[in-house]
């Protein structure tokens, strides 16, 4: 009966407790410390691959990096925190980073620090419903860092923006027969969280509103990140002109007033949300321009899962890419220096330096297939 229970063991041969970490804390923090790392290794032998599948890493690749895991923790102890604690952020992660990179080790351990790092912050992003961290630095062959991370093809832009205006639509009320009126007044009620009788026509139209597609493809055209999202204000959409107009207090860096082009169709969908949501209760003493269902700030993790619900309607697969939110920033980068070159490029992402956009000076998949045809 030992042997089978260690034949189905996720953490057999995974040390959970290292020596080096057993020296540094009490009995009590040990016990802590165990239960943490048993959550999150096996996790990670589980889940950790693609959770809505239920598939994990390799039990010897999670043995490989939970070490490295340890390494970090024991760091953050004695670097960051003067002792204990499981609170670890994507501060002490980037810091941690950064020491490695002044280090004389390998490409391929930095590398594969930066990756155990990833699974775990995966965990707590998944099971705590963390932001997702986004690591500041790359450690890889020459020239591979300055590769943009995934992003989505003129197609998938395209399919996304589509997806965006049937996200979450219902039928129009006036169409409706009672028998089906009633089944989608239980629809929205549910939605909502309100009662059922509590539904009123205004609420179809809420469904039906402009909030997610004017957050895409403004997204799309300004290739935001997360952090812009959160800050965008009204008073940074100019209709008239079709643009953004980012005060420098208040653009991501803090660095420089920005004035961001925008399609005359993106243009017209911010037009219908800024007038459906002067009618919001939600957004009367808030100077954010979209807010999700619970009135809070989109983050990252709110992003990527509606970017990946959008993904899920157009029918793209990204089980195998790392389809966060910057995917639409990193494809816009791509695009905008193929058809108009870096300078542009740099503009519309808000690039203060050339050197930062030069990464998407590079030919797109398709148009090298395209090339491949060709010959």
């Amino acid at each position: 009966m030992k042997d089978a229970d260690q034949a189905t063991d996720p953490l057999r041969k995974i040390t959970v407790l290292t020596e080096p970490t057993e020296d540094l804390l009490n009995e009590r923090q040990q016990t802590d410390f165990r239960t943490t790392r048993q959550n999150c290794l096996k996790w990670l032998v589980t889940f950790g691959k693609n959770p809505s599948k239920a598939e994990g890493y390799a039990r010897s690749t999670v043995k490989t990096r939970a070490h490295r895991m340890d390494q970090f923790y024991r760091w953050v102890w004695q670097q960051k925190t003067d002792g204990y604690t499981t609170n670890i952020t994507h501060d002490h992660a980037d810091a941690w980073l950064k020491h490695i990179a002044m280090t004389d080790h390998s490409a391929a351990h930095k590398s594969n620090c930066r990756k155990s790092l990833l699974m775990l912050f995966r965990w707590r992003e998944h099971e705590h419903g963390l932001d997702e961290w986004t690591p500041d630095y790359t450690f890889s062959a020459p020239n591979r860092s300055t590769t943009p991370r995934d992003y989505l093809t003129r197609d998938e832009r395209t399919k996304i923006r589509e997806a965006a205006l049937e996200h979450g639509s219902v039928p129009a009320y006036g169409n409706l027969s009672p028998e089906e009126r009633d089944r989608w007044k239980a629809y929205l009620a549910q939605r909502y969280g309100k009662p059922k009788e509590d539904v009123v026509p205004d609420d179809w139209e809420r469904a039906n509103g402009w909030k997610i597609p004017s957050l895409i493809a403004t997204s799309l055209d300004a290739g935001f990140r997360p952090i812009e999202v959160e800050r965008a204000s009204p008073r940074w959409v100019d209709v008239d002109n079709s643009v953004l107009r980012i005060p420098k207090a208040e653009s991501s860096k803090n660095e420089a007033h920005w004035v961001v082009s925008l399609q005359d169709d993106t243009a017209d969908m911010l037009d219908r949300w800024l007038a459906q949501r002067d009618t919001n209760p939600m957004y009367d003493d808030s100077d954010h321009l979209w807010l999700t269902r619970e009135a809070n700030p989109y983050g990252s993790s709110a992003l990527r899962q509606v970017l990946r619900r959008l993904c899920d309607t157009a029918g793209i697969d990204y089980e195998h890419r790392q389809m966060s939110f910057y995917a639409l920033r990193h494809s816009t980068g791509t695009y905008m220096t193929r058809e108009e070159g870096l300078a542009a490029a740099q503009t519309q992402l808000r690039h203060t330096s050339e050197q930062t956009t030069m990464k998407y000076d590079q030919v797109p998949v398709e148009d090298r297939q395209n090339a491949l045809d060709r010959m």
